[in-house]
């Protein structure tokens, strides 16, 4: 069976909260190897993101693993987060640098999310599996490729199990990233994480935002589509499906859905790879 994950980020009102267990439900239909849950900028969901943990694992029988960022959190605070999901049964982690939010100006006692890595490996050994963020297309932060796989092999270094994407839409971005990556010794596994196209005018906005690029082939045939609804989730869900099967047949060892709390366009996409 494919493996393959899903993201999603932790409901705040009843409304979301509903909105996540029905997509939750769906989605728990592909048998997903887990489903991760983000930590907002500067542990800004420092309290949803542990209970949305314990909703997956609790109560709907998932391998919920949390997101945890370093940057504008103290180490104390880390590792009270790490024992928390330790206790709560986690043996997963995906560790991130993260962003201060707008006007925040405590950095934390970790920079970098190589560090993160590191601690974790010093106080709890190999009890987690530790993912890490991979940039087929360069961190938007990064001067040049070789800073950034300079970077992404530090966290390696550091006691990284495996990788997750950023979300892409040119697959030779992937196959090139990850020959350059084991050309410079890195030899865990990495995963791409696939964004399914659901807004697209929101999809620009992260775009923009995250350093992702667009082809200007979709754009122009997005744009083409005006208000027509059908037409936008028809071609989207073709095109993010066409970009998993070449994926997969490149070698790629699994998929990492961003699913913005929202089953159907990941639907779409898995009904076309079935």
């Amino acid at each position: 069976m494919l493996p393959i994950s899903f993201e999603f980020y932790p409901p705040k009102t009843d409304e979301q909260r509903e909105q996540f267990d029905r997509s939750v439900r769906k989605l728990k239909a592909y048998a997903p190897e887990f489903m991760s849950v983000t930590f907002g900028a500067g542990g800004s969901t420092l309290g949803q993101t542990p209970e949305t943990v314990q909703r997956l694992r609790q109560q709907h029988a998932l391998d919920g693993v949390p997101h945890l960022t370093c940057v504008g959190g103290s180490r104390e605070e880390i590792l009270a987060l790490l024992a928390r999901y330790r206790a709560l049964g986690c043996t997963r982690i995906v560790a991130l640098r993260g962003d201060l939010p707008s006007g925040m100006a405590r950095s934390g006692d970790l920079r970098h999310a190589s560090e993160l890595v590191q601690l974790i490996r010093e106080e709890h050994g190999e009890h987690f599996h530790i993912e890490v963020a991979a940039y087929p297309e360069v961190h938007p932060q990064a001067p040049d490729a070789q800073v950034d796989l300079r970077h992404f092999k530090a966290k390696v270094e550091a006691g990284a199990s495996g990788a997750i994407t950023q979300y892409f839409y040119n697959a030779d971005a992937y196959f090139r990233f990850v020959e350059d990556a084991k050309r410079a010794g890195v030899d865990i596994p990495i995963v791409p994480g696939i964004m399914p196209i659901a807004n697209y005018a929101q999809l620009r906005r992260f775009s923009e935002a995250c350093g992702a690029e667009i082809p200007r082939w979709i754009d122009r045939r997005m744009r083409a589509f005006g208000d027509d609804g059908a037409a936008i989730r028809e071609f989207a869900a073709d095109v993010v499906a066409a970009l998993c099967r070449r994926l997969l047949d490149g070698g790629a060892p699994g998929l990492h859905f961003y699913t913005l709390n929202l089953a159907r366009p990941v639907q779409a996409v898995l009904q076309r790879l079935e």
